[in-house]
């Protein structure tokens, strides 16, 4: 039987990644300008379905919140601080590729971003393996998304050079 404070650690999780998702969220393509942008954009054949995108986000941000929360729970460590520091850091640098990419419309910086963010999700899952086999396990889902992300969003910058010009005009 978890203890008082182990659910109030998870629901704080929780609402870390809650809340990196609404900052996220502020910047979607559910905006009309954004949709539009996002529709004037030259993307592969391979790219996903729009409805896709939440089903993943929704399943792997509870496995981000999850993993962090079992990291937590561990004994106070170098290693269990350094982890939580990455889960953290990633959070952040997840939340500002949303900002770039949809918010700002620069596919190119955004690749910046998810290069970085990827890189963080490796780390984290190379530290938080000597923490928590689980923890590092929940991640692997999310690198692997990830992966792809970065490859997507690599091949939407290079089809469209200019994807900042493609804002709808006003009417």
């Amino acid at each position: 039987m978890k203890s008082s404070r182990s659910w109030l650690g998870l629901l704080g999780f929780g609402a870390a990644v809650a809340a990196a998702g609404i900052v996220g969220a502020r910047y979607s393509p559910r905006d009309l300008r954004t949709k539009l942008w996002y529709n004037r954009l030259d993307k592969p054949s391979w790219n996903p379905p729009n409805f896709v995108f939440p089903v993943v986000w929704t399943a792997l941000y509870s496995l981000i919140a999850v993993s962090g929360w079992r990291v937590w729970e561990q004994k106070s460590s170098p290693e269990r601080t350094r982890a939580l520091r990455l889960w953290a850091t990633q959070l952040a640098t997840n939340a500002e590729w949303t900002r770039l990419f949809f918010g700002r419309h620069q596919p190119r910086q955004s690749l910046l971003d998810v290069i970085a963010l990827e890189t963080q999700i490796l780390r984290y899952i190379a530290t938080a393996k000597d923490v928590d086999l689980g923890a590092a396990a929940c991640f692997l889902p999310y690198a692997a998304w990830v992966a792809f992300a970065t490859v997507l969003n690599a091949e939407i910058a290079r089809r469209n050079p200019d994807a900042g010009k493609l804002w709808p005009r006003a009417a």
